[in-house]
């Protein structure tokens, strides 16, 4: 038995039988993880003596009978945007590179109550704004598949970590895609809730009415065991919603005859590369055979979804990034002779390009003279563009298309161009948006030996018919073998 390709439910599983000690899955785990990050750097903060203590009290809870679960015992990792108690914090950003949190997200709690063991904090695009994890403020994580390619972003270091099989799962936050698009170039499994349904309390937020905390894992199984472990009602967070049905599992019987799934035709159009294209539908014929009735259809409004989800994303971060001022907690610079002195040279110091642009993009949206001919168009836009997706799913069960419209650009090569970087979110803005559920799924390799994700969208409340597809599909796929090395193009 190979530990580390063991997926999250197996490895749970192996030490119930007591075939495996936590111990030994932590401290395999961390082997990788000193193996692999010289090459892939997924990881901006590593808790060696945390993880091996939590792993021996988790150890003596599993023997007494206190931990039963199906994750208990199984290593994992978190976004450097969602809160942990006394392990820094910092969305990989100068202004919080010192801060320590004096709690834990709900999520994080949930992981840990669960018996999950957390090995550290995972590198990301500077506070969730980028796709391609190369605006933090440590460094560029580079693609397991071949490091000279982007892992995608923004939680680009949780999804190379699972990857590369230093960690069984991670958590990733998702505004616009940052789950998706990040698992699609990394040929892992990841999804994004319907908004409200994992609690937001104790993540840093980017676009409060965007962000969603969701699992990557190496399968669709995996990802639906952790979000029935993340899922809850919070009151600590105004917008959780309480729900009727955590038990996703049960959708997990490979059955999709008679499913409707619907293939936007303007997802398949300019802009789309040739590969990606080929294996996305090469994954909707496999659903096809299973079963399931497969037909394209016209969405509408996708061209204004990007200007929508910018305008509203940078206005919301404009306003959720002023706390960060150099006074109460972060980065402070040493030189300064008032106040305002003080909060413009930190905030100019602390922050990065691309986060100083959606601010001041945000603020100039926000504006007296321009707050009703942007952000508030956008709000109708982004009303409109629900419209849409609830006209679809009055026929449709499922709506399938790619994550990305191509696979990993190479480092170096978006930083150059945002708009080029803004454009690659197409096909996962809207979903944020609608506040709708979507997961992305592995569903073949291109010509250049990179990973192809299709994104599988349900509607609100509707994760169940997403993870029945998905797990579907895998079955008719087969087994899927990840890269676990930092291989480059020959």
């Amino acid at each position: 038995m190979e530990l580390l390709e063991l997926t999250a439910l197996e490895l749970g599983k192996e030490i119930q039988k007591k075939n495996v000690s936590v111990r030994e899955a932590v401290e395999a785990s961390l082997a990788q993880i000193h193996k692999k990050e010289p090459d892939i750097h997924a990881f901006v903060t590593i808790e060696e003596e945390k993880a091996l203590r939590a792993a021996d009290r988790v150890q003596k809870q599993i023997e007494d009978g206190t931990l039963t679960g199906p994750l208990a015992g199984v290593p994992a990792a978190v976004k450097d945007n969602i809160c942990t108690e006394g392990m820094k914090t910092t969305c990989s950003s100068r202004i919080l590179s010192n801060f320590v949190p004096p709690y834990s997200a709900e999520a994080v709690k949930r992981l840990q109550a669960a018996g999950a063991v957390i090995l550290g904090k995972t590198n990301m695009d500077e506070f969730a704004m980028g796709s391609t994890t190369e605006t933090s403020w440590y460094g560029p994580t580079k693609n397991p598949w071949n490091v000279k390619h982007v892992p995608g972003g923004s939680s680009g270091g949780s999804c190379a970590a699972v990857a590369a099989e230093e960690t069984f799962f991670a958590l990733g936050s998702d505004t616009g895609g940052s789950i998706r698009q990040p698992s699609s170039f990394c040929g892992v499994t990841g999804i994004k809730p319907t908004y409200g349904t994992v609690s937001r309390y104790g993540l840093i937020a980017y676009g409060s009415s965007l962000d969603q905390i969701g699992p990557i894992a190496k399968d669709t199984a995996d990802c639906a065991a952790l979000l029935e472990v993340l899922a809850s009602y919070d009151k600590k967070d105004s917008t959780s919603v309480l729900r009727k049905d955590y038990d996703f599992t049960a959708a997990l019987t490979g059955e999709v005859k008679g499913m409707k799934i619907g293939i936007p035709s303007d997802y398949l159009g300019e802009g789309l590369d040739e590969g990606v294209k080929k294996a996305v539908l090469a994954g909707a014929e496999a659903l096809k055979a299973q079963g399931a009735e497969v037909e394209f259809f016209d969405l509408g409004m996708v061209e204004y979804a990007i200007p929508a989800y910018y305008v509203i994303a940078s206005a919301e971060a404009s306003s959720n990034l002023s706390r960060f001022d150099g006074v109460k907690y972060g980065y402070r610079t040493s030189d300064y002779e008032d106040l305002h002195e003080m909060y413009k040279k930190s905030r100019s110091e602390g922050f990065g390009t691309e986060v100083k642009r959606r601010i001041m993009l945000g603020s100039f949206v926000l504006s007296s003279g321009y707050y009703d001919a942007y952000y508030l168009k956008a709000l109708r836009t982004k009303a409109l563009i629900k419209k849409a997706f609830d006209r679809a799913f009055e026929t449709y069960d499922i709506i399938l298309g790619p994550a990305a419209p191509s696979i990993a650009p190479v480092l170096g090569e978006s930083l150059s161009d945002p708009m080029k970087m803004y454009l690659g979110d197409i096909y996962t803005v809207s979903v944020n948006l609608a506040g709708l559920p979507g997961i992305s799924v592995p569903c073949g390799i291109d010509e250049k030996g990179l990973p192809v994700g299709m994104q599988l969208i349900a509607d609100c409340f509707r994760e169940k018919k997403l993870f029945r597809a998905a797990y579907a599909y895998e079955k008719a796929r087969g087994p899927w073998k990840l890269p676990c090395g930092g291989k480059e193009e020959k």
